[in-house]
C-alpha cells in the first residue's frame, strides 16, 4: 500500500509577527519554525495506517527551501519511510491552487492509495489544498476528518461539520483525506528513531519540474487589523438603559440624527 502525507513548515504561532517589506506576507526573520499542527495529525494517521498494512510504504512531501528539511526529518522520525522535498525558495508567494498543482503533479503517476494532508495551514488557513489535490487527481476527497478507519480498500471516516454535527462517510481508495485537530494523538519521535531518520532517503526536486498551473488569485495586501476603541458597558434598569443608549446614539453616531 502506497501512502503520501503532505506537510508544511510554519512559524510557531507564539512568534511576534511583522508584515514583510513587500506588504503581502509576514517577515521571516527572528521566527521559530515547526510542523503545521494539523499536519502532525495527518502524519500520525498515515504512520498508523502504514503500521496496520503489512506492505505499507509512506512518503512525506514538503515544499520549501532547504530549511524545511528539518521539519521533514521529524516526520521521518515519526515513521515515514522517505522524504520528497520540492525545492522552492518562493513558496510563500504561491496560492493554494499552485500548491495543489505541485502536489498533484508529483503524485499523478505514483499510484498512491491514500493521500493525507492537514485540514489547513496555520499561517494561510485557506483549507483548500487537500480538496484541490483530490479534484486535480480525479479521486474522492474527504475533509475535516476526526475519525479514520481503513479495511479491504474502503475508507470509513467521521468528518466534522459546522455546529458540532458529524458526518459518517465511506469511499473506496484511492482518496485524499484532510485531517482535523483531535483525530489522534501525534507521537513524539524517540531518540533511536531520530537517529534512523538521518539515514532515510530525502530527495529534492526543483519546483519548476512540477509547477504546471498558473495562479488564480493574488495577495494584494497584508496588514494587521486596525485597533479600535474600547466598549462602553451600561448598567441600571431597562428604562434608564434605553434612555442612556438613545442619548449615546444621538451624540456619538449618525444612527439617530
Amino acid at each position: 500500500m502506497k501512502i503520501l502525507v503532505c506537510i508544511k513548515q510554519v512559524p510557531d504561532m507564539e512568534s511576534k509577527f511583522k508584515v514583510d517589506a513587500g506588504g503581502t506576507w509576514y517577515a521571516k526573520t527572528d521566527l521559530a519554525w515547526r510542523m503545521n499542527e494539523y499536519d502532525e495529525y495527518a502524519v500520525e494517521q498515515a504512520v498508523q495506517l502504514k503500521e496496520q498494512e503489512k506492505d505499507g510504504d509512506l512518503t512525506v512531501l514538503c515544499i520549501g527551501s532547504e530549511k524545511v528539511k528539518e521539519t521533514m526529518k521529524k516526520a521521518l522520525a515519526m515513521g515515514c519511510d522517505r522524504g520528497a522535498h520540492i525545492t522552492d525558495e518562493e513558496v510563500s508567494g504561491k496560492e493554494p491552487y499552485q500548491i495543489a498543482g505541485i502536489i498533484a503533479e508529483y503524485a499523478k503517476d505514483k499510484n498512491f492509495d491514500l493521500i493525507f494532508t492537514g485540514m489547513q495551514s496555520q499561517d494561510r488557513g485557506s483549507a483548500q489544498v487537500g480538496i484541490l489535490v483530490a479534484e486535480m487527481l480525479g479521486i474522492p476527497g474527504i475533509t475535516t476528518v476526526v475519525r479514520f478507519a481503513f479495511k479491504d480498500g474502503v475508507v470509513d471516516v467521521k468528518r466534522e461539520l459546522e455546529g458540532g454535527i458529524k458526518a459518517c462517510v465511506s469511499v473506496n481508495a484511492p482518496a485524499v483525506i484532510t485531517c482535523q485537530l483531535g483525530l489522534n494523538t501525534p507521537r513524539y519521535p524517540t531518540l533511536p528513531n531520530i537517529m534512523k531518520a538521518k539515514k532515510k532517503e530525502l530527495l529534492s526536486t526543483p519546483v519548476q519540474e512540477l509547477l504546471k498551473v498558473e495562479a488564480r488569485q493574488e495577495t494584494a495586501k497584508m496588514y494587521f487589523p486596525e485597533k479600535k476603541g474600547g466598549g462602553l458597558v451600561l448598567e441600571g434598569d431597562a428604562a434608564a438603559l434605553a434612555d442612556q443608549l438613545i442619548k449615546i446614539l444621538k451624540e456619538k453616531t449618525a444612527v439617530l440624527s
